[in-house]
């Protein structure tokens, strides 16, 4: 048989040294991996920061308004039924079946809703802007008063190190 030169699996003719019991390290490098996945959420966390519990909440879609019609009609139905997933699957089915004409008053009240959304969200945005403008304003004043600090506090320093420097020239 000839030797292909392909990307097919490559036998070893060489067995392989065992390690000693003691260089092995059973365990470690998956305890290091899952570390780190944790250290790497925490920091993606901290970098999203907090949601304003303050901030409207997006408006439902046609489909989630008709499902919330629909589900009280199918559990006057099925009382039996406690899975959501069922009563989202047969709520799927039935949008899916459904025509235009009968998907339109859904659709039209989520238009509303959206649009009542967008008031809000306007609405948030400039007070978000006016907030953030007192706080620039804020920092702003604050940083010239931090400057003159960190410069005597520099050329203290410099005093210091020119009087280190003469000591040792005796």
């Amino acid at each position: 048989m000839k030797a292909s030169k392909g990307k097919g699996p490559v036998k070893k003719d060489k067995k392989e040294v065992l390690k000693p019991v003691e260089d092995v390290k059973v365990g470690k490098r998956k305890a290091a991996i899952e570390a780190d996945k944790s250290r790497r959420k925490l920091a993606k966390n901290a970098k999203l920061g907090k949601k304003d519990p303050n901030k409207p909440k997006r408006p439902a879609s046609a489909f989630f308004v008709f499902l919330e019609e629909f589900r009280m009609v199918y559990k006057k139905e099925h009382p039996n039924v406690k899975a959501v997933s069922a009563v989202g699957k047969a709520g799927g089915e039935k949008w899916k079946s459904m025509s235009p004409a009968e998907k339109a008053p859904y659709e039209a009240k989520a238009a509303k809703r959206k649009t009542e959304y967008e008031k809000l969200m306007k609405a948030y945005n400039n007070k978000e802007d006016e907030t953030e403008d007192d706080e620039e304003e804020v920092a702003e004043k604050s940083k010239p008063i931090a400057k003159v600090v960190e410069e005597e506090e520099s050329a203290e320093e410099d005093d210091e190190e020119d009087d280190d420097d003469d000591e040792d020239e005796d």
